[in-house]
């Protein structure tokens, strides 16, 4: 009997212990991050969005579960940013793994401007032949290495009419890296802070593409090797990779469901087969978890950055190899098919839980999406590439964006795979961890 009884005193202390080891790891810190990327090979940063948005822009507390615009970007803690800078010129993305060249300063002269730029072959020489912090082995970033390192606390500057940039936010963390805008007495926009990426779009029916991100207003975009009639040229931050930092490993469930073991991640097999605007997308990803779908009640729409993680850069509708034909996703995802803008059978933008922002009118009316097939131009052209990171407005007669408006857009839904939920107090925030079993 008394035996019988110390067996469950321990067995109580234990269970005890774990609940407040899962409670302790669940605060949204850096010690979160830590045990949420041990065991992957590709960790998505988080965005860094941290508010809360409705319709028209107006910042909203994080709505309760079941609410009106539950389920953003905001109200989902993942992978916090985490740098350290190495002091010899690099810097170290403690979640990826991944060491960057600091400064975007090629030419060395101590300030960043136009003439640090390089053409797409240029870069890719210049960061093969850099010898930089005792090492020789940099190499031109793949698009998602490269996009691992925005920060949606950023601001786009399209519409800035000013010339002081002081005032303006970008998408990459200046406490670490360095940073300029356009060269505006070169002749460039203030916006033109494209930087290369060693990844060219396999599709279009335009020139040839090489994918870029932009951190001075946060998009991936398909830019033309040339300029009015001169190469055109790009911001470099060469890298150094040992962990294959951004390939997937998508596995089919069976059941409708795709895993991806890379990142932690599983996706709903099917899309929405149907668009809808923000608000909407938002609801019907509850209604869905209502109904317990697939299987599982804790899917959400994904930000984009987790959107833009499952996105096959080798892919396109209107890709050289006929065997690469189709969206700019691995095969195993279904994807409904729409008409574009053009007449053309193509497919659809997803939406994110991510909201955006213009700094001419400093509101989020706007939402990122990522394409899956064509990414348009007014005229229905492939101008940015299937697997482009763009925004779009929330809804119909909102502010217009840059690019071809979209406001009925596609879902793919996604969830945390292995993961224990923690709900906190400070704005109904769910914090979703991976299921730690621990030695005791």
């Amino acid at each position: 009997m008394k035996a019988q009884y110390w067996r469950m005193t321990v067995a109580l202390l234990l269970l005890t212990l774990s609940i407040a080891t899962l409670q302790f790891s669940a605060s949204p810190s850096s010690a979160a991050s830590e045990v949420s990327t041990t065991a992957l090979t590709y960790p998505i940063v988080d965005t860094g969005q941290a508010t809360c948005y409705n319709s028209d822009g107006t910042e909203i507390t994080c709505p309760a579960a079941g609410a009106t615009f539950y389920g953003q970007d905001a109200q989902f803690v993942g992978n916090a940013p985490s740098y350290t800078d190495n002091g010899d010129g690099t810097i170290t993305d403690n979640v990826t793994g991944l060491v960057w060249q600091q400064s975007p300063d090629t030419d060395n002269d101590g300030d960043i401007d136009a003439a640090d730029k390089m053409s797409y072959e240029n870069a890719i020489t210049y960061c093969q032949d850099l010898s930089l912090a005792g090492h020789d082995d940099w190499q031109l970033p793949a698009i998602k290495q490269l996009y691992s390192l925005i920060d949606f606390s950023g601001v786009d500057p399209s519409g800035y009419e000013e010339t002081d940039t002081s005032r303006l936010i970008p998408f990459i963390d200046t406490d670490y890296f360095d940073f300029a805008y356009g060269d505006t007495d070169a002749g460039e926009r203030i916006i033109d802070s494209q930087y290369a990426s060693s990844t060219l779009y396999v599709g279009g029916d335009m020139e040839q593409l090489l994918f870029g991100v932009n951190f001075a207003d946060g998009r991936i975009k398909g830019y033309g090797l040339s300029l009015f009639g001169q190469e055109k040229t790009f911001s470099v931050a060469c890298v150094r990779e040992s962990n294959n930092y951004g390939v997937n490993d998508f596995t089919d469930n069976g059941d409708d469901t795709i895993t991806d073991e890379a990142t932690g991640l599983m996706w709903a097999q099917e899309d929405s087969d149907a668009g809808m605007n923000w608000e909407a997308a938002l609801a019907w990803a509850q209604e869905k978890n209502a109904n317990n779908y697939l299987g599982y009640s804790d899917w959400r729409l994904p930000d984009v950055k987790e959107l833009q993680s499952i996105v096959d850069y080798s892919r396109a509708p209107d890709a050289t190899d006929p065997a690469d034909e189709g969206p700019a996703l691995d095969p195993l995802f279904s994807v409904s098919t729409i008409t574009n803008e053009a007449g053309n059978s193509d497919y659809p933008y997803y939406w994110s839980s991510t909201s955006a922002r213009f700094q001419a009118r400093g509101d989020f009316y706007y939402v990122w999406y990522v394409a899956a097939g064509r990414a348009v131009n007014n005229e229905g052209l492939d101008f940015h590439g299937a697997g482009a990171v763009r925004f779009d407005t929330k809804v119909e007669g909102g502010p217009a964006g840059e690019d071809t408006e979209r406001i009925y857009n596609y879902i793919r839904l996604a969830r945390n795979i292995d993961s224990g939920t923690v709900v906190t107090p400070e704005n109904n925030h769910k914090i979703y961890l991976p299921i730690v079993t621990r030695q005791m």
